[in-house]
Order: structure tokens, then sequence, then C-alpha cells
């Protein structure tokens, strides 16, 4: 009998992580795949982003309505109870054998909370990093916790879910799911891309994406303010590509600003979804990454371009030598674009992989005989200290 494997997704950028691996389980004849679709895909305000997920020719098995139309944190909270009855139900009606589940979002929280309570085991993709800037950092150990199997991105992540008392046998360095992306690609080139999208290069170009840090005592508008003055300071002759916010606190103040700023600018393309072959091929061709997503940490080493990585929204991660962190100030954000400006990053090494996790976490999975064994867990204490 085929193990079914449930993969669920709420945003963009994780769906895009998770296509090297959902083609893999899919060519597997002893697995039957699953996917749910939530929260972001689901609304139009973020571009219904579902119909990408089918338009690559997987099946929804279910779709979960949680995300509310707000970005207060009551807004999202209400949203994570109502992602726990979707889950919950969704669940109860597909029986998966064990669901998967990548990083460290309001929904995919939800989604944890659910199959924990099904005693449904759950795989996570990505626990152990760290982001200090943002409420992720105590989603993602807290779905450690409610996890049996963990494919970490990183040896210092590999030590973390350690820490955090899980059993070392089930602790797997698998790298980033992100590399695998990058190498399956046959990327867009320049006029491909301008003719698909309808924007001009320029002779500098940035790409630019920038989420609320919901942790940081500065008001995110605030911080995104300092970055468009800088921008703005870079002159016409510099071309700016933005991709919208996730749905968090305080992201519908920052798109409100994104809109007013591109409004009269020729030399600014904004984007609500790029989907990953437009994305990264965009990335290939720009002169840097700016902003605060994990992308800029993640992926764009690998086309040895330089990120400027501002403010404590992914403090603590594992950073590649092209990756310039300043703080979300004025002229410390214009001093780290003018450095990327000058860097040479034809060295840089990415720190998270070589593009072959999907591979090694389906053979992972295919050699653990009984997934149901894994739910009753123990904590693991560190070795005593010599």
């Amino acid at each position: 009998m085929r193990r079914k494997l449930c993969i669920v997704t709420g945003t963009r950028a994780e769906y895009g992580l998770f296509v090297p691996l959902l083609k893999k389980l899919r060519a597997e004849a002893s697995f039957q795949l699953q996917l749910v679709a939530a929260g972001m895909h689901l609304s139009p305000e973020f571009g219904l982003t579902y119909r990408r997920i089918e338009g690559d020719g997987f099946r929804i098995d279910r779709k979960v309505e949680m995300l509310l139309s707000s970005d207060t944190p009551i807004g999202t909270s209400k949203s994570m109870g109502l992602g726990i009855i979707g889950f919950a139900e969704a669940f109860q009606e597909l029986e998966p054998d064990l669901v998967i589940l990548l990083g460290d979002r309001f929904e995919i929280l939800s989604a944890a909370q659910a199959a924990m309570i099904a005693r449904v085991p759950i795989a996570h993709i990505a626990g152990g990093d760290l982001t200090e800037g943002a409420f992720d950092d105590a989603i993602r150990h807290s779905i450690t916790k409610m996890a049996q199997l963990h494919f970490v991105t990183n040896e210092f992540s590999w030590k973390r879910v350690r820490q955090l008392g899980e059993n070392p046998e089930y602790i797997f360095h698998v790298g980033s799911p992100g590399i695998d992306r990058i190498k399956s690609m046959e990327l867009m080139g320049r006029r491909e891309l301008e003719e698909k999208l309808r924007l001009t290069f320029r002779s500098k170009n940035l790409l630019i994406t920038f989420h609320p840090a919901t942790l940081e005592e500065q008001e995110p508008g605030r911080q995104f303010w300092e970055l468009l003055t800088v921008l703005h300071e870079l002159g016409p002759d510099v071309g700016l590509i933005f991709t919208k916010p996730n749905a968090d606190p305080g992201s519908r103040e920052l798109i409100r600003l994104l809109e007013d700023f591109s409004s009269s600018r020729s030399n600014v393309s904004v984007f609500p979804d790029l989907g990953d072959l437009l994305y990264l091929s965009l990335m290939s061709q720009a002169d840097m990454v700016v902003g605060n997503s994990s992308s800029g940490v993640y992926e764009t080493p690998s086309f040895q371009i330089p990120t400027v990585n501002i403010g404590d929204r992914q403090k603590g991660r594992l950073f590649a030598s092209s990756v310039i962190c300043c703080k979300p100030e004025r002229r410390e954000i214009e001093k780290a674009i003018g450095l990327a400006f000058e860097m040479d990053c034809t060295d840089a090494v990415n720190p998270y992989g070589l593009g072959d996790s999907a591979q090694q976490i389906t053979a992972i999975l295919k050699s653990i005989p009984d997934y149901k064994s894994l739910v009753k867990k123990k904590f693991f204490d560190l070795p005593a200290q010599e």
C-alpha cells in the first residue's frame, strides 16, 4: 500500500522551495502525494497563487481558507484559529501518514497544531534556523517540538534542533531546497524578461523585497520609508524591481507606501507574485538583492551577487560572504548599497548545500518503515559536560 505524504503550503515562496521535492515524491511509486494549499495562495490580494500550483501540474487535494482581510495582530491570530479548524478537517478527510511542513509561517504553525492533535507525524524542513527580528523564530522552534523528522539546512541548525531535545537519529542535514530549485531551472534572459514583464532594465538593477519585521520596535512602515528614501536618491538610471510583502501584521502599510512610491517613477516595477522562474531569472540579472527576505540569504549567494540585508528580520541566520547586513536607517542603507555596487562576489560560496536536498529527503522518507511509530517521542537531553 502506498503511503500518503501530505505537503502543506501557504505562500508563494514556500511553494517554490517545495517544487523539487513535490516532483520527487510524485515520481515515487511507494508514495501517494497529497497537497494542501492555504493562506496567501487563496487570496486575490496576493495574486491567487494556487493557480500557479495547478499550472505547474500539481493537484491540490484540499484548500484551507484562513486568511482574513486584515494585517493586524488580532487579524493574524484569528487567521491562525481558522487555519487550525481548516487543517483539522483536511487531515481528517485525507488521512495522511505523514505531514511535511517547511519553515516558520503562522499558517504552518496552524497546520502543525492540527497534525499534532490528530496524531499525524510531522516532517519539518528548515528547523533550527534563527530570525531574531520576527516572531517566525518562535514559530519555527515550536514546530520543531511538534515534529518527529527534521530536515535542516546547515550544521548549526542541526545543533540547535538537537539542543531542543530532539532525537539525533532523526535530524538530517540536507541543505536548502532553494538550491535544488535554482539548479533545476533554465532561467530566462534579459530580453525575454523585458517582454514577459513589460519592464526595461537599466544600467544597474536592484531586486527588492521588504517584509514587516514583526518583533522590531520601530514600525515597519518607518523602516521601509528609510529604504525608499535611499532608493529615490539612486536616480532614474537604476532599475528598481519590487515584489510585494507577505501577509504579516503591518504589510498593508508597506504596500501603500510602495504603490505611492512607484506611481510616479518610470524606473520602478512592482509585482504581487512572480513565481520562481521569473523571480530567480530576475535575480540572475540583478546587480544586487535588497531587503529582508530569506531569499537574499538562501538563494542569492548562488548567483554570486551581493545581498543588502536590512534590519534584524534575518538576524541569526548563517550568512555567505556576499551578504551585507545593515541597520534599517537611511545612512546605513545608503552605505551598504554603495558597498554592494563595488563588491566582487565571484568567490562567494552558498553555505546552504549543493542542490540535492529533495533527493536526500526522498531517500530518507523511503528508508523509514513506520511513520506512526514516531508519534510518541521523548526528550533527548544533551550529554553532560565533562
